[in-house]
């Protein structure tokens, strides 16, 4: 099953929300800017995400730079 992640950015916190391919919700939770919380909740779903998109916002480098190591699992 391929699943498909989003991250809304907001100024102290992130709305992610993982979608399969039927665009059923599979995760949804408000998280704090805290990449290794961020990493470790998206860690369950590793091996299915086949993309994550990034609201692009003036915040948004330090999240795409953290999730790089992911895109090994992303293909």
């Amino acid at each position: 099953m391929k699943l498909y992640c989003g991250s809304d950015l907001h100024s102290n916190n992130s709305v992610v929300v993982i979608l399969d391919e039927a665009d059923k919700v599979i995760y949804q939770k408000k998280l704090n800017h805290d990449l290794f919380s961020i990493l470790q909740q998206l860690s369950v779903y590793k091996n299915a995400i086949t993309a994550i998109a990034i609201e692009s916002t003036f915040n948004w480098y330090w999240l795409a730079d953290g999730l790089m190591p992911l895109r090994d699992f992303c293909l």
